[in-house]
């Protein structure tokens, strides 16, 4: 974990945003802004979230929760209503979510080196939480690795490293800039519609470690992917995810996990580019170390 330390060491910004618990979201400003809209052409909206699964698998333990409450009351005064509720532990692999800046410890600290004790507890978190942030409108950038390398899907546990990035940013004719979203596919979705589910949490393709400081270097204000970003098994000994542990912690980027992005792969393909606007709007939940969120690209 000496490597390790010293990589977060080096790519840490604390102390670099006001306000803080925004952190690399504070990168994305009125000219990100305007460049997102001015890349939009043909008006294409494609959803980026995955239906709400209530069926437990061995990729979800703890299902999400959707049922009935009201089935309408013909008694009552017209009109009738229907009414359902909905709740999920949504920190896990099959809910479509953003994990705020609260979400990640590393040696006790959050991002900008706040004490975790002291700014989580039961009632919430006071630092970092996502009613913080927000919400993104930047340019995105698809990094579609299976279609890099002509396969369907990269196989589960295959790490995306540095080397694989620029070399995705060639073939695709994209350049990672200030502010941008960085989307990786690994085609977690289709294998998994295909193949059927496996533990992912045990076994996912995702980046390695030493992508994340070229990411540091262009400036990212997000990561996503259709897994949770960390390759699996974990590279570092001793820290289960170490990419969160970079990218929250130490680099205060926002995380997008299990996004679906099959749609989005097929329009870019189509469209002949890789990059799009993308609109992410969490919850507005004081205290939460997240949102279930339904990202959005428009090409």
């Amino acid at each position: 974990m000496t490597e390790f330390d010293a990589l977060f060491d080096a790519v840490r910004a604390w102390g670099r945003w006001t306000p803080a618990d925004r952190g690399a979201w504070n990168r994305v400003g009125a000219e990100q802004v305007r460049r997102a809209v001015a890349g939009v052409r043909s008006g294409e909206v494609v959803p980026l979230a995955l239906p709400w699964d209530t069926r437990p698998g061995p990729d979800n333990p703890r299902p999400a929760l959707h049922h009935m409450t009201d089935l309408g009351d013909v008694e009552s005064p017209e009109p009738s209503a229907y009414k359902d509720f909905v709740a999920a532990d949504y920190h896990g692999r099959s809910v479509t979510h953003l994990d705020a800046l609260s979400h990640i410890a590393y040696r006790g600290r959050l991002y900008d080196g706040r004490a975790a004790d002291e700014s989580v507890d039961a009632g919430g978190a006071r630092f970092g939480a996502v009613a913080a942030l927000g919400a993104l409108v930047t340019t995105g950038v698809l990094l579609d690795l299976p279609a890099v390398h002509g396969v369907p899907w990269l196989e589960p546990g295959q790490a995306v490293r540095a080397r694989d990035v620029l070399a995705a940013e060639k073939a695709l004719g994209v350049t990672i800039g200030e502010g941008d979203a960085v989307l990786l596919r690994t085609g977690h979705v289709r294998r998994r519609a295909e193949r059927g589910a496996w533990d992912s949490a045990a076994l996912s393709a995702g980046f390695h470690v030493d992508a994340v400081p070229l990411l540091a270097e262009r400036g990212v204000a997000l990561i996503g992917s259709d897994g949770d970003s960390d390759v699996r098994p974990s590279p570092v000994a001793g820290v289960h995810s170490p990419v969160h542990a970079l990218a929250v912690a130490a680099l205060g980027v926002p995380l997008l996990d299990n996004l679906d992005l099959e749609a989005l792969a097929g329009a870019t393909a189509e469209a002949g580019r890789h990059t799009f606007m993308i609109v992410v709007a969490p919850l507005n939940i004081p205290g939460g170390t997240g949102s279930p969120v339904t990202p959005v690209a428009v090409l």
